[in-house]
């Protein structure tokens, strides 16, 4: 099937202004029509290479992909908002597709690439009414690099939605052997899926790492829409 262009949203937000979203339509036809929200992480916006690249595999394989930017990536701010705020910009993107993607309205994943990631695991826990299917966690930021004591982990009780923490084992901000102990106590018992490897955005090392590196993406792709086709 020849894939679309993706269309631009111009998106509202609560507190003021406005904030662009990326809808990528799906390409293929999922188990059952399903609708992921991906937030970039803090450096870099939604037209970075890895949030286009996870955008269009996923669209490819059935999935209807939002990206978007926060308000302070799109006011080209180097330093991102404080977490209430990350949260109002992303319940207005996931507003919006509800109006805009038909398939949002049946079965919506949010989640996104590390502090988009961890933004999607606070609006979840913060509004349990909100109606989210499950979340997909890029690279979580558990804890700043060098510093694991200072783990951001206390409000994942509360989020009550399936997760699938796809986590690279040299990710300096929380390894799976780190996220283990943690995401065991959690209801329900989350999916963790570990790239063997793979850094904070699942780059490989060594000899032969750019030939691996298109499977490797390719295989956390797979990964995803098996997971969001196994959720109830």
């Amino acid at each position: 099937m020849r894939e679309s262009l993706p269309r631009e949203l111009s998106v509202a937000i609560e507190s003021g202004g406005r904030t662009t979203a990326v809808v990528y339509a799906a390409a293929g036809q999922a188990t059952r029509p399903s609708a992921l929200i991906l937030a970039h992480g803090a450096g870099a916006g939604q037209r970075h290479p890895f949030m286009v690249a996870f955008a269009r595999a996923l669209s490819a394989r059935g999935i209807d992909v939002v990206t978007f930017n926060f308000r302070y990536m799109e006011q080209k701010r180097r330093v991102p908002d404080r977490m209430p705020q990350l949260v109002v910009c992303y319940r207005a993107v996931m507003a919006a597709a509800r109006d805009e993607v038909p398939s949002a309205l049946e079965h919506l994943f949010i989640g996104g690439k590390s502090m988009g990631g961890r933004a999607a695991t606070h609006v979840a826990a913060e509004d349990s009414s909100l109606p989210i299917s499950g979340i997909v966690l890029l690279g979580y930021p558990l804890h700043p690099p060098g510093r694991p004591e200072q783990t951001r982990d206390a409000h994942l009780p509360a989020v009550n939605r399936p997760m699938l923490f796809v986590q690279g084992s040299r990710d300096t901000f929380g390894t799976p052997s780190e996220l283990k102990p943690i995401l065991g106590s959690l209801d329900p018992l989350p999916t963790l899926h570990s790239v063997h490897d793979g850094d904070h955005s699942f780059t490989m090392a060594g000899r032969g790492a750019k030939d691996k590196q298109a499977a490797v993406y390719g295989e956390v792709a797979a990964t995803i829409v098996e997971w969001i086709g196994s959720v109830p």
